[in-house]
C-alpha cells in the first residue's frame, strides 16, 4: 500500500471518529501532540483541538464524508455537516495528523 493510501486511511478514520461516531478519544490518538490548525476559531494542540470540536455547536450535527483524496503527505476531505460544505486539508507525518487547514461554505438550495 502506498504512503498516500495509508495517510488517506488514517485521516478517514480520524474524521469518522470526530464527526460521525463522536469517538473523541480515538480521534485524539490520531493527532500529534503539537497538532497545528490554521482554522480561525479553533485552537492548536491535540487536547485543545479535540476538546473544541467536542464542545462546538456542530458536535451534535450529522456529518457525511463525501470524498477523500490523498497525495504524498496531504489528504483532502470533502464533508457535509449542518448545512455546510467543508473541505479539510490535513498533513500526515509518521502516521499522525500534524497540520490542518479548512474552508467552509453554506450549501445552497
Amino acid at each position: 500500500m502506498s504512503e498516500a493510501a495509508k495517510n488517506r486511511m488514517i485521516v478517514l478514520a480520524c474524521l469518522e471518529n470526530l464527526f460521525v461516531h463522536k469517538d473523541f478519544d480515538t480521534a485524539k490518538a490520531a493527532l500529534h501532540p503539537d497538532f497545528v490548525t490554521h482554522s480561525p476559531g479553533l485552537p492548536s494542540g491535540r487536547e485543545a483541538f479535540t476538546d473544541a470540536v467536542k464542545n462546538s455547536p456542530l458536535a451534535g450535527a450529522t456529518a457525511v464524508i463525501r470524498h477523500v483524496v490523498a497525495e504524498d503527505d496531504l489528504v483532502v476531505a470533502h464533508l457535509h455537516v449542518a448545512g455546510m460544505a467543508v473541505v479539510d486539508i490535513l498533513r500526515v507525518e509518521d502516521g499522525l495528523l500534524v497540520e490542518h487547514w479548512d474552508v467552509k461554505q453554506p450549501i445552497s438550495g
